[in-house]
């Protein structure tokens, strides 16, 4: 059980409790209701929007419904192939399924032929780890048998697997269409598939050539409303005993663009000043103390890059953003070489993600990147 809470309200990695979540009503109940009628869902969104957030605190609220609940959480960003999939998933799964470690180990024997979990404790907290090592002639095998593990429990599961995505670039052919023979056939599990790359994630679910197709329900996850997120802002604010001023909030929202985790990152760095935040002088302080920490990391960042791929980083950043990047006046503007070479760095720049075209046009992915380049 939790006892303390965070020294500071404004978390920036994790979930603590609802208490510190901001807004997230509409989309927290369309997701509980879609998994509680057996749909799966696949939430999508540019990085740093609260993905990972949401999915805790759907988590949070559908344990407290049902105590006997099992919700598991695994990031496979990581992973870089089928194998290392499995044995993620399969270390996620274990043992959650069951009311003990005991249990858990007893069941082992039975539906885990192709591979043999270790079970160890961790030397600080005590709490029993499970890794399992998986030959890769024996991945499809592991596989199965954990799905299996999961089907034979009465007990009710939600799995989330997020940057879903990987899947998609893994070398083995027909990952998507093997998870999919399994996931369909789970009736007590149902998943959440998030993802930040939206155009992998758009082929892997709306495509109608591939496995997923119209298997879930789609969610695209916006920035937080405004209004919602000034007063959470506020009101941490104001249980310290200062005051956030609605100007202070505003410039830092438009400035972001109410892109989470950088308001965040500023609201936590204005709260650590212990003072009323009154003034946009302290704003563009925190701003600028933010921005100086990470030079040196935005330095090594474009000595992997190119001249010209370094040079349209900063004509974008610059122009906040780009509707047509090709376009003779955004070259001419910003002495870039051609249009030929304008793409070749553009796509470049996409691939690693350090430009993102969003609605209105192509922008810098790191916002804090975007404004140090631009000033």
């Amino acid at each position: 059980m939790k006892i303390n809470k965070p020294y500071n309200p404004f978390l920036l990695v994790g979930y603590y409790s609802p208490e510190y979540f901001c807004d997230r009503e509409t989309e927290t109940a369309k997701i509980i209701s879609a998994l509680e009628n057996d749909r799966n869902i696949s939430l999508m969104s540019p990085r740093r929007y609260g993905k990972t957030g949401i999915i805790h605190h759907v988590f949070h609220k559908l344990s407290q419904k049902d105590k006997n609940t099992a919700c598991i959480y695994l990031d496979i960003y990581s992973t870089q192939n089928l194998n290392d999939f499995v044995k993620l998933f399969a270390e996620s799964v274990l043992g959650k399924m069951d009311d003990s470690v005991e249990k858990a180990m007893r069941k082992f024997a039975t539906f885990f032929k192709s591979f043999r979990p270790t079970l160890s404790y961790d030397a600080l907290s005590g709490q029993p780890e499970l890794s399992v090592k998986i030959e890769p002639e024996s991945v499809d095998k592991s596989l199965q048998e954990v799905f299996s593990y999961l089907k034979q429990s009465d007990k009710r599961c939600y799995i989330a697997i997020d940057e879903f995505q990987q899947v998609a670039e893994y070398p083995e052919k027909g990952t998507e269409a093997l998870l999919r023979s399994y996931i369909q056939f789970l009736p007590n599990v149902k998943f959440i598939f998030s993802g930040s790359r939206q155009h992998l994630m758009s082929e892997i679910f709306l495509s109608a050539k591939r496995p997923f197709y119209q298997s879930t329900q789609i969610l695209s996850l916006d920035v937080v409303n405004k209004e919602k997120y000034e007063q959470f802002a506020r009101n941490h604010f104001q249980k310290n005993g200062y005051t956030l001023t609605q100007d202070c909030f505003d410039f830092i929202y438009t400035r972001f663009e109410g892109h989470t985790w950088y308001v965040q990152a500023v609201l936590n760095r204005l709260y650590e000043y212990r003072k009323n935040i009154d003034k946009l002088d302290l704003v563009y302080c925190a701003i600028r103390e933010l921005l100086e920490e990470n030079t040196y990391a935005y330095q090594e960042l474009l000595n992997a890059y190119s001249d010209v791929q370094v040079s349209l980083l900063r004509a974008v950043a610059k122009e906040k953003v780009v509707e047509q990047i090709n376009s003779g006046d955004f070259i001419t503007k910003y002495s870039l070489k051609n249009s030929s070479s304008v793409s070749r760095a553009l796509n470049k720049l996409m691939e690693n993600e350090l430009v993102y075209k969003s609605e209105k046009g192509y922008i810098v992915y790191d916002r804090f990147l975007g404004l140090w380049l631009s000033t």
